[in-house]
């Protein structure tokens, strides 16, 4: 049996909008519950998207705005905990640091925290709502 093939790659939202786009919806509208109104925006043009494929089947995605902002880290349901969130970040921090961004920072769920402590994030400020969520800043600095 052949071992499975995870792979990260950069792309635009007018490359693979259908395909990202359904990713989010999957996570965030269906399952998170997100009005959908809070969903789309005009990051999504001008910010550069991470892709993540298992098997060749997209299973995640995230993306990187012109300002450092890393949002929208979405993984299927079922397939968390195998390392995709990982991946999507990690290639998502190295292009900030590649596009002269020293301090990336996330709007991150509580109840994952954790999950981006372990990649180096660290919380700046309290608790906030953002999409019926509840959220808190976190930063990271590149070196």
């Amino acid at each position: 049996m052949a071992a499975d093939t995870m792979e990260c790659v950069l792309t635009t939202w007018s490359t693979d909008c259908p395909v990202l786009q359904k990713l989010r919806r999957e996570v965030f509208i269906d399952e998170q519950l997100v009005p959908e109104s809070d969903e789309w925006d005009d990051d999504d043009a001008v910010s550069v998207h991470a892709l993540a494929t298992l098997n060749r089947e997209p299973v995640g995605t995230g993306r990187l705005n012109p300002g450092g902002k890393i949002g929208r880290i979405a993984v299927k349901a079922g397939l968390r905990g195998r390392g995709i969130g990982a991946l999507i970040l990690r290639l998502l921090l190295k292009e900030a640091y590649h596009r002269g961004i020293r301090e990336p920072y996330l709007h991150a769920q509580v109840q994952v925290v954790p999950f981006y402590e372990k990649l180096g994030f660290r919380i700046e400020g309290d608790v906030f709502d953002e999409a019926g969520i509840s959220h808190v800043r976190m930063k990271h600095a590149l070196e």
